[in-house]
C-alpha cells in the first residue's frame, strides 16, 4: 500500500497539538504529515514585515514535530497576500494525497482564496475544517449523498471523531437509496446509527447537529457550466444556523468525470513581491537551530555528513580560539561536524602551527590540485578546498572572528538539514566597527551598502533581499557547490550568490541571522580594492545575461591614492577576478 502524504495547512497557532493529532489520524497508520503555515498579508503591506510571524510558526511547531516520526521535518510557512496559491502549486508539484485545511468558513477567504477556488484548484483529496467544537468530545454527524465523496467522508469522520461514534446522515434528496451505504454501515463499527432525509436536507442536518460536535459534509460536484458547487445552499444554511464545527470533504478522484471550469492562470508576482515573500519565508534566526542534538538526529536520519572549512591568511591572533571553540562544541561534545579543515593561503605568521596544534588537518591551497596551477585569493582557497572537504554539506567560516560562537556553524547548516529544498544558506549579522578602543554598534559592511546591494538592486533585484550578500559565512550542499564556478578573489561571495540563484532560483536560497560578528575591519584602501573586484563580477554576469562586451573592455588596474608622511602619490595595482570552472568538471578530467 502506498504511504499517504497529507499536507496540513493552518493559519494560526491556536490548538496546534489538536491539529497535528487530527492530521496524523487522517493520514493513517503509515502516513506522513507535512505542515504548512499561512501568513496572509493585508493589501498595501510588504510580506517582509511578517518575517517574525513565520519564525514564530516554525518555533511553535518544531518542538511538537521533533519527537513525532509521522510529522515531516520540513515545516514551511508561506507569507503572501494569497498564500494558499503557494500551497496549491506545491500540491501540484509534490503530489500530496490529502489536504487538511484550517478553513475560515463558506463565505470567508482562506489564505486569500474563496472556498470555490479551493475546491476547484487543489489536485488532491480535500478536507476543509472550521470551528472549535471538533476538538472536544462528542459524536460526529456524517452527511453524505453517497457517490464520489463517500470513502473520503467516512475517513474524515473517523479521524475527527477521536474515540466517539459517527452518525451517518443519508441525504437521499428523493433519489433511490445508494447500496454502498449499506456496505459502509457493515464495514464501519464506528457508525452507530443512520438517518435518512428525503425532503428538507438542511433542516434534517440542523436537527441532528445539535447532538453532535462536528458535521462532515460532501462538497458535491460542480454543476455543468455552474459557478458554485451543488450543495452550497445547504452548506451555507448549516454554517449560519449552528455553532457546531463543520468539515467539508471533496474527493479528487471524481474530478476527471465531471466538468470543472478551468482555473484562470495565475499571474507571476512582480519582483518586489517575490523578494518580500522570500524575505519573510526564507529568513531564519540561528536560535531556531540551537538544539544541536536535534540537528545530529536530522543528519543521521538523512544520512548526511558535514564539513567545516576555515580559510585563513595570517590570522594568528584569532585562529586558535576559533578552532578550539568550534571543535569543542561541535565535534568533541556533540558530533554535528564530521571534519574541520583549515585552508591556508601561505600565511607568514603562526597561523599554520597554531591550527595544527588544535589537532585538525591543515592544507596550503597552492599545494592542492597542482595540475591546475594556483592564484592568490580567498575564492581560490574555497574552490580548492572542495577537493579535500568530504562532507555532503560544506560550511565555511572566516577565521578572523573575535566573538566566535557555535551558532556561526549550526545557524548555517541547520536550514540545510531541516529543509531539503534549500541548497545554500548565507549568514548575516550586526557588524560593529572598531573605532579606537571602542566598538560602534553600526558602520560595518561599507562595501555591502555602497557597492554590492546597490548593484543587486539595479541589475539583479531578485537578490535584493539579502541583507549581507558579501558575508564570509555560508554553507551549501556539496552537489550544488560542485556545479558553480568560483571567482578567485574578493568577488567569490557575489559570484556564488548570482550563480546559485541562476541554478536553483530564489526558493533554493536562505539567509540566517547570526546575531553579532566582531572582526578586524579593513582600512579604506582595502575596501576600495574589494569593491573594484566585486564590480568585475557583476560586469561578468551582466555580460553573460545581455551579451554586451563589458569585462574585456574594462581596465583591470586600479590607481590607489597614497597619503602618508613624506609621500603623496598614486600607486597602481592590478586587481583581476579569475573565474575557476565548476569543480565537477575538474574532477571529471582527473
Amino acid at each position: 500500500m502506498n504511504q499517504t502524504r497529507l499536507i496540513l495547512v493552518i493559519s494560526d497557532l491556536d490548538h496546534i497539538h489538536d491539529w497535528l493529532a487530527a492530521a496524523t489520524r487522517l493520514a493513517g497508520e503509515d502516513g506522513t504529515v507535512h505542515v504548512r503555515g499561512l501568513v496572509s498579508v493585508p493589501a498595501g503591506l510588504s510580506p517582509s514585515e511578517f518575517a517574525s510571524d513565520a519564525q514564530a510558526f516554525r518555533t511553535a511547531i518544531d518542538p511538537i514535530a521533533k519527537p513525532a516520526p509521522e510529522i515531516d521535518d520540513d515545516v514551511h510557512i508561506y507569507v503572501a497576500q494569497e498564500p494558499m496559491q503557494q500551497v496549491i502549486e506545491e500540491v501540484m508539484r509534490e503530489g500530496f494525497d490529502i489536504a487538511l485545511i484550517q478553513w475560515a468558513g463558506v463565505s470567508a477567504l482562506t489564505g486569500g482564496m474563496t472556498t470555490d477556488a479551493l475546491l476547484d484548484r487543489l489536485p488532491c483529496d480535500v478536507v476543509l475544517l472550521s470551528g472549535e467544537r471538533w476538538r472536544g468530545t462528542g459524536d460526529v454527524l456524517l452527511s453524505l449523498r453517497g457517490g464520489p465523496n463517500l470513502s473520503l467522508g467516512v475517513r474524515a469522520a473517523k479521524a475527527l471523531s477521536g474515540g466517539d461514534s459517527v452518525t451517518l446522515f443519508h441525504a437521499a434528496d428523493k433519489r433511490p437509496d445508494i447500496p454502498e451505504l449499506e456496505v459502509v454501515m457493515r464495514a464501519e463499527p464506528k457508525i452507530a446509527r443512520t438517518v435518512t432525509a428525503r425532503s428538507d436536507i438542511a433542516a434534517g442536518i440542523l436537527a441532528e447537529a445539535a447532538d453532535h460536535k462536528l458535521v462532515v459534509m460532501g462538497a458535491g460536484l460542480r454543476q455543468p457550466e455552474g459557478t458554485r458547487w451543488q450543495h452550497y445552499s445547504v452548506l451555507e444554511t448549516v454554517s449560519q444556523r449552528t455553532n457546531v464545527a463543520l468539515a467539508v470533504v471533496r474527493a479528487h478522484q471524481a474530478e476527471a468525470i465531471f466538468f470543472h471550469a478551468p482555473a484562470a492562470p495565475q499571474p507571476e508576482p512582480d519582483v518586489s513581491t517575490r523578494v518580500d515573500r522570500w524575505f519573510a519565508e526564507n529568513s531564519f534566526h540561528s536560535d531556531e537551530f540551537a538544539d544541536i542534538a536535534n540537528l545530529i538526529a536530522l543528519k543521521e536520519k538523512r544520512g548526511l555528513t558535514i564539513s567545516l572549512g576555515l580559510p585563513a591568511l595570517n590570522e594568528e591572533k584569532t585562529v586558535e580560539h576559533v578552532i578550539r571553540t568550534l571543535k569543542s562544541a561541535l565535534m568533541d561534545d556533540l558530533p554535528l561536524l564530521d571534519e574541520i579543515v583549515l585552508i591556508d593561503s601561505n600565511s607568514t605568521d603562526n597561523t599554520v602551527p597554531l591550527a595544527r596544534g588544535c589537532g585538525i588537518p591543515v592544507y596550503k591551497h597552492p599545494d592542492l590540485l597542482p595540475e591546475v596551477g594556483t592564484v592568490r585569493g580567498k575564492g581560490e582557497a574555497l574552490w580548492k578546498s572542495l577537493s579535500v572537504l568530504k562532507g555532503d554539506i560544506i560550511a565555511w567560516v572566516d577565521t578572523d572572528i573575535t566573538n566566535i560562537h557555535p551558532r556561526f556553524v549550526y545557524g548555517l547548516v541547520g536550514p540545510l538539514l531541516k529543509y531539503p529544498r534549500l541548497q545554500f544558506s548565507k549568514g548575516f549579522y550586526q557588524r560593529p566597527i572598531q573605532v579606537g578602543d571602542k566598538l560602534q554598534a553600526y558602520g560595518g559592511g561599507r562595501v555591502t551598502e555602497l557597492v554590492a546591494r546597490p548593484m543587486f538592486n539595479l541589475f539583479f533585484p531578485e537578490l535584493s533581499g539579502f541583507i549581507q550578500p558579501l558575508s564570509g559565512e555560508y554553507a551549501g550542499r556539496r552537489e550544488a557547490l560542485q556545479q558553480v564556478p568560483f571567482f578567485t578573489g574578493y568577488g567569490v561571495e557575489t559570484g556564488l550568490l548570482l550563480d546559485f540563484f541562476a541554478l536553483y532560483g530564489l526558493e533554493g536560497l536562505a539567509q540566517v541571522d547570526l546575531d553579532v560578528r566582531v572582526h578586524h575591519n579593513q582600512p579604506l584602501v582595502g575596501l576600495s580594492k574589494m569593491a573594484f573586484a566585486i564590480l568585475q563580477v557583476f560586469m561578468a554576469r551582466l555580460e553573460s545575461r545581455t551579451g554586451a562586451q563589458l569585462v574585456e573592455a574594462a581596465n583591470r588596474s586600479m590607481k590607489l591614492i597614497v597619503q602618508e608622511p613624506g609621500r603623496f602619490a598614486l600607486d597602481v595595482e592590478t586587481i583581476q577576478e579569475i573565474e575557476r570552472p565548476p569543480m565537477q568538471s575538474v574532477i571529471r578530467q582527473m
